[in-house]
């Protein structure tokens, strides 16, 4: 085998593995792209490679067609996982005016109804569990609890301080409810959150009540127990329940509106501006 034929199939197993590494964070053109590039890589190699007759050089281009095909697969079962659009008949229950700061539990207990749990929004508002750290501000510096270790505040009142909580201490809730079927998949790309929609799996996720990016300005710094923490008290939760080409659709526990649609691009942003945070159910 010469030189250049081994760096081509040296280049296109190292392409291969990379894509297999990146490919979930990739969109349908780049993924085009990226297996073009792979195609071109071997038609090269295809050509360095008939120009002897070795055995192991045959083999090497077997291995070659076959990491191509295996892209390909990769590709398709991606797609076909996902719909063009979902639309989930997800129950909506309103958080007010029992729980003005209570979205995310009642966010939950969509979901666990959905799932079949008969639970409300007041035992989850009971359950979950608490950071009791109180709010002390000198000098302009807030000192507080952190959402990813507890609620904040009061939950039942807008009189006094407060915020919500976040993903960790609502997955940990839910997961008493449904041992072993809570998939926290905070932090995944949001072609993720299809994927689940696409199974018949509404989403709970953290956003803000903008449904869009905020500016900086909207955040503030507070000092935890945990650490520093950048919050904002636009912060809101909700349960996707599907998505089509354009919008992203959701029960709002804020409104008690069912199926409420928003942007998908503006939704996205917001979502990953505020953690990427999403839990569902499993099957």
């Amino acid at each position: 085998m010469n030189s250049n034929t081994m760096i081509v199939l040296s280049l296109i197993t190292l392409f291969f593995l990379l894509y297999l590494l990146v490919r979930k964070k990739l969109n349908t053109i780049a993924k085009s792209i990226y297996l073009f590039t792979i195609f071109a890589m071997v038609a090269v190699s295809f050509l360095l490679i008939n120009r002897n007759d070795f055995p192991q050089i045959v083999y090497a281009k077997e291995v070659a067609t076959q990491n191509t095909r295996k892209a390909l697969l990769s590709v398709k079962e991606e797609t076909d996982l996902l719909k063009e659009s979902v639309l989930l008949d997800a129950p909506i229950v309103n958080q007010l005016p029992e729980l003005p700061r209570g979205c995310e539990v009642t966010s939950l207990a969509m979901l666990l109804q959905y799932a079949d749990v008969d639970v409300d929004k007041l035992t989850l508002a009971e359950e979950i569990k608490k950071d009791s750290t109180p709010y002390v501000r000198e000098n302009g510096t807030i000192y507080y609890g952190n959402p990813n270790d507890g609620f904040i505040g009061d939950m039942y009142s807008l009189s006094g301080p407060g915020l919500g909580v976040y993903h960790k201490p609502i997955a940990a809730l839910a997961e008493q409810y449904l041992p072993g079927s809570i998939v926290d998949f905070t932090g995944s790309d949001f072609e993720e959150i299809k994927t689940h929609l696409s199974s018949n799996h509404p989403v709970w996720v953290i956003t803000n009540s903008t449904f869009k990016k905020l500016p900086d300005s909207a955040f503030r710094t507070w000092h935890t127990p945990s650490g520093t923490i950048e919050i904002t008290y636009s912060e809101h939760s909700v349960l996707i329940t599907g998505y089509d080409e354009e919008y992203i659709y959701f029960n709002d526990p804020l409104t008690g509106e069912k199926n409420k649609k928003a942007p998908i691009t503006d939704f996205e942003e917001s979502w990953v501006q505020m953690g990427s945070q999403a839990i569902t159910i499993s099957s």
